[in-house]
């Protein structure tokens, strides 16, 4: 079975398209989405829409969440995150009922059966919470803690917005990265630009001695070109302004 990941979209329905065009030519068995459709971005609406016509599952993000029980979350901490709320606010506003219980009914986890005595769990940030980040450099203490109690062969979740696979154990984890605001630098956190790509993972599962899954990751191009339309008629501290800029940002001779 070959199963295709993407997560964090974040309102960004461009890059969305792209992302499932490129699945539909790559050829997938099936879509697992781990969370964070619609929140700050510039096309809330549309990219939820879009993900409740492919009728793949869904797992509850953390800004999901946000979106849904505004009253779950405490003061900004700084001025950064003070400006994503104001974003993520603004998202909420676009959003008709309908599209509200859609987002209600996304899932904590999903278990997908990849066949051959293979599963895979899908989360957010962990099996406990959406709130959890798994890095690269998370002790493998604190990973097993977080999987305590599963026995996939896969385990798979966004939030962190950066691509990576490890060990633990004899299990694989996952990130496909983010199809709607991928990185293209780390830390320091003001110095980290989005990048005019999507990013999305496929991963072929079969058991055979000494070999596990095949996990491939996948970009898709969204030019600038494809983006200008998405301020018209913004406010200042829309998630259309916010994306643009960070995007065009970049040095000009990026992608």
């Amino acid at each position: 079975m070959r199963l295709a990941l993407i997560s964090d979209i974040h309102g960004n329905d461009i890059a969305l398209e792209r992302v499932i065009a490129s699945i539909d030519s790559d050829g997938s068995d099936g879509i697992v989405c781990l969370g964070d459709v619609a929140g700050t971005g510039p096309q809330p609406g549309a990219a939820l829409e879009r993900m409740r016509a492919i009728g793949a599952p869904v797992v509850m993000g953390n800004v999901d969440s946000y979106m849904l029980y505004p009253e779950s979350v405490g003061s900004p901490g700084n001025e950064m995150a003070a400006r994503f709320w104001d974003i993520d606010e603004w998202c909420v506003e676009q959003l008709p009922e309908t599209s509200r219980s859609y987002m209600a009914r996304f899932e904590a986890t999903v278990d997908v059966d990849l066949g051959d005595g293979i599963s895979a769990l899908c989360y957010h940030g962990s099996p406990k919470s959406f709130d959890d980040p798994v890095l690269p450099t998370t002790p493998d203490d604190q990973l097993a803690d977080f999987l305590d109690g599963h026995g996939h062969a896969i385990f798979a979740g966004g939030h962190t917005h950066f691509a990576m696979v490890r060990r633990i154990g004899a299990a694989f984890v996952v990130n496909p990265g983010s199809v709607g605001l991928a990185y293209d630098r780390t830390q320091p956190a003001d110095e980290i630009r989005f990048a005019p790509w999507a990013e999305y993972a496929l991963i072929t599962a079969r058991r055979a001695r000494c070999v596990g899954p095949i996990l491939k990751w996948k970009l898709a191009p969204v030019f600038r070109s494809q983006l200008p339309f998405q301020i018209e008629g913004a406010q200042s501290h829309s998630p259309s302004t916010l994306m643009i800029s960070r995007l065009l940002r970049r040095p000009s001779n990026s992608v």
